[in-house]
């Protein structure tokens, strides 16, 4: 399909982009209000920045936490190697969500109450972002959520880095219906993400002159998909769009081999599936099928070859990067790079500071968009190989513009 076609509903110009350089030099407003009432003036005398970090350690999303949180400390000690911030290092404090919503509230709470973290990194599916929204909120405090999600949401204490709707799943649909045909199955975990993904995608399929043969969702952590499989021989879709969520990825793709259906029968596309989980779900379940994300392992660029030993060096040469972890890691250089222009750790002024900033991650250049905190992007669409890695097949021109409330053509 024509790249240019495909993203004309999303792309905005390179001069829109760039622009951005002029933000992040010129002033920017600076809040009066004063220190966060979890930063007290006697937090100057502290030796260290303390940084929350909280995501899954246990539960069905531990695979996903462990690795986010491995990007996040290798960007610390990379700002710690090179003299910290405001002449003191970063400090993590982790904190494990158990891959439960209610446990989160109550951790990023005791995070700021108790803890008196300056900012927090965290959450991966949108149920726990949704729990911890609230605590943020109520504390006028600051979280950084990498991971790609469901739109609808604007807070104005989040930066969002993972992809809006318009940098993954609509590029996706588009891409599928014109790459293998009209008729598209709907298949998810059952929660809050999986769910207003596919409202969202079922508004967009009369544009696309799509179908959606079928909507299924299966509990997280759950393995059994023989519904689904009957459901799939029964439709026969020309492709399914994958909003499954942790570990029951391997069931849903075990049945799939189990009925010989490979990916030249029904392809897959997979919107939280990276190099990571294809080690956990097994290449060989997986292989031919797709993926949609804004950065793959794969990239060929100085900058990402670099990322990619560094990390390798740290963990371990048979670890693998992905979405997620590239994601986090750049957020803690953002991070790092507000308070730098802030000259202060005030979460206010932080705030302010971020709007604007251009990053060359380890993808390439993104931004954050001063006016929603979401951040720009390339979409990148790749083929699971059998050596784990995934080969793009297609991308955007440009990085896109992050649009989380998204709406159909009239």
């Amino acid at each position: 399909m024509s790249s240019s076609h495909s993203t004309t509903s999303y792309l905005e110009s390179r001069r829109a982009f760039l622009s951005a350089a002029g933000l992040r030099l010129g002033a920017l407003a600076i809040a009066v209000s004063g220190w966060s009432s979890h930063l007290s003036l006697a937090k100057e005398t502290e030796p260290y920045i303390k940084v929350g970090i909280l995501h899954s350690l246990s539960g069905t999303l531990a695979t996903n936490g462990q690795s986010v949180i491995d990007g996040i400390l290798m960007a610390i000690d990379e700002i710690n190697e090179q003299g910290g911030l405001l002449e003191k290092r970063l400090k993590p404090i982790i904190s494990d969500g158990a891959s439960n919503p209610a446990t989160f509230e109550q951790n990023a709470a005791t995070l700021i109450g108790q803890d008196r973290v300056h900012t927090i990194f965290g959450c991966w599916s949108s149920a726990n972002r949704k729990s911890v929204k609230p605590v943020v909120e109520r504390e006028d405090h600051l979280l950084w959520y990498p991971v790609q999600y469901e739109g609808q949401e604007q807070s104005p204490s989040i930066m969002y880095g993972g992809a809006a709707p318009n940098q993954q799943i609509l590029p996706a649909v588009q891409w599928g219906i014109q790459q293998f045909g009209k008729r598209i199955l709907l298949v998810g975990s059952d929660y809050l993400f999986p769910r207003a993904a596919n409202r969202l995608i079922k508004s967009f399929l009369p544009h696309y002159r799509g179908h959606a043969t079928g909507e299924l969702y299966q509990p997280l952590g759950k393995q059994d998909f023989r519904h689904i499989l009957h459901t799939i021989k029964q439709t026969k879709p020309d492709f399914i769009l994958n909003t499954i969520n942790g570990d029951s990825n391997q069931g849903f793709f075990q049945s799939l081999v189990d009925a010989n259906l490979t990916a030249h029968d029904i392809p897959v596309i997979s919107t939280s599936i990276g190099e990571d989980e294809l080690q956990q779900i097994g290449i060989e379940l997986t292989l031919g099928h797709y993926s949609v994300w804004n950065y793959f392992q794969s990239i060929d660029s100085p900058s990402n070859r670099r990322f990619v030993a560094n990390f390798k060096r740290r963990y371990g040469q048979d670890r693998v990067t992905g979405d997620p972890i590239e994601s986090a890691y750049s957020q803690v250089h953002l991070y790092a790079m507000a308070v730098r222009k802030a000259g202060t750790h005030s979460i206010s002024e932080i705030r302010q500071a971020a709007k604007g900033l251009i990053f060359g991650a380890p993808q390439g250049l993104i931004r954050i968009d001063p006016e929603n905190q979401h951040t720009w992007k390339v979409t990148r669409i790749g083929r699971v190989q059998d050596n784990g890695q995934f080969t793009e097949v297609w991308k955007s021109h440009e990085p896109l513009h992050p649009n989380p409330y998204p709406m159909p053509p009239r």
